[in-house]
């Protein structure tokens, strides 16, 4: 009767927990967005935490943790595998890089107060794609990730070239400032170029390294999102009295341009993907395989936030209060994830199970 009792109090405990894991469950795969929108409501509510995280420079550290994980868990050999679709891959490096950012001086034709908002958003297009998000979609829907990878990584290195000279160009000329640009070429270096080198040399110097940090990509993923967070959270604190002043409608209207740039980018790649497999052999063109479409669309589409965020640090109110430029592109960094989490369940094949998280 007793062992009756205390198996009856088990199923009921037991019982009265199962829905905690579906929390759990979903928390651990959409660790980014949670992270950021935490990091934002911080900033919002204890602004103080904030302000005194970036006397100590909190904010420079997070771009630099956030590559040298980067550079951590960058597999080489996956590289390789990418080789054959290059064609491909070149016609998206030139679309993240060289294409999508003209779009930038349609964005500053729209009239939004505060003007940073708009501002934020041009710069934003500006970036080449996103660090994680785009090959984990990818995989996701059983595309190229190979090619993806290859993308996201060449991308983001040129980017340290190109990303200064698009800013100026598309966008500093738009809004009348003066761009420092051998400043921010310099600060790219520092917090991009330079870490992920290194979290690439430790993975290859040491075999436990790599190792270790394969087995444990989900808890580096987590720290990534940890890491990118801090700048929000800095700059939203910062910028806390100024936010306040932004009316709900209006902040609603940025969230709406991002998503709307997204949708545009995402257009504007399919439209390039179907003429060049058109122009290039029709069904027997690499642009035609479906892995390969899906691997372009995807990671062209995409901009990444943390190097909008490297980018913004420097440039010392030359465009506007910092927190006011970053925070309608936490919201769309957010928008593009989820959005193209919607595409991939309709692309995904049924037999892939694969739990990816996207930061």
């Amino acid at each position: 009767m007793c062992v009756c009792l205390v198996g009856g109090d088990g199923g009921k405990e037991t019982k009265g927990l199962s829905w905690v894991q579906p929390i759990l469950r979903f928390a651990g795969n959409n660790v980014l967005p949670l992270v950021l929108v935490a990091a934002v409501t911080l900033g919002l509510t204890y602004p103080s935490l904030g302000v005194a995280a970036d006397k100590y420079s909190l904010s420079k550290l997070g771009p630099f943790g956030i590559f040298v994980i980067s550079g951590l868990m960058l597999r080489s050999e996956e590289i390789g595998a990418a080789v054959e679709a290059w064609p491909v891959g070149l016609f998206g490096l030139v679309s993240i890089l060289f294409l999508t950012p003209y779009f930038s001086r349609i964005i500053l034709q729209i009239q939004l107060q505060p003007q940073e908002f708009v501002t934020g958003l041009a710069i934003f297009n500006c970036m080449p794609t996103t660090l994680s998000s785009g090959i984990a979609l990818t995989q996701l829907a059983g595309g190229n990730s190979a090619l993806a990878l290859a993308m996201t990584v060449i991308s983001n290195m040129l980017g340290i070239l190109i990303i200064p000279l698009s800013i100026k160009k598309f966008v500093a000329a738009g809004v009348g400032a003066t761009l420092p640009t051998k400043q921010l070429f310099k600060s790219l270096v520092l917090t991009i170029l330079i870490p992920l080198i290194l979290g690439k040399v430790l993975r290859e110097s040491f075999k436990g390294v790599s190792d270790f940090v394969d087995r444990k990509r989900k808890l580096f993923s987590g720290l990534n999102a940890l890491f990118l967070s801090l700048v929000p959270f800095t700059q939203v604190s910062r910028s806390r009295s100024l936010l306040l002043l932004v009316k709900p409608t209006v902040f609603l209207v940025a969230i709406g341009l991002g998503t709307l740039l997204h949708l545009t980018l995402l257009v504007f790649n399919s439209i390039a993907v179907r003429t060049l497999s058109t122009i290039s052999g029709g069904s027997k063109s690499i642009f035609s395989r479906k892995e390969n479409a899906i691997a372009l669309i995807l990671v062209a589409s995409q901009k990444t936030l943390p190097v909008m965020v490297a980018v913004i640090e420097p440039l010392r109110g030359a465009f506007g209060e910092s927190g006011l430029l970053v925070l309608p592109c936490v919201a769309a960094h957010l928008n593009q994830i989820i959005f193209d989490s919607f595409i991939v369940n309709f692309l995904r094949p049924k037999d892939n199970s694969n739990n990816v998280k996207v930061a």
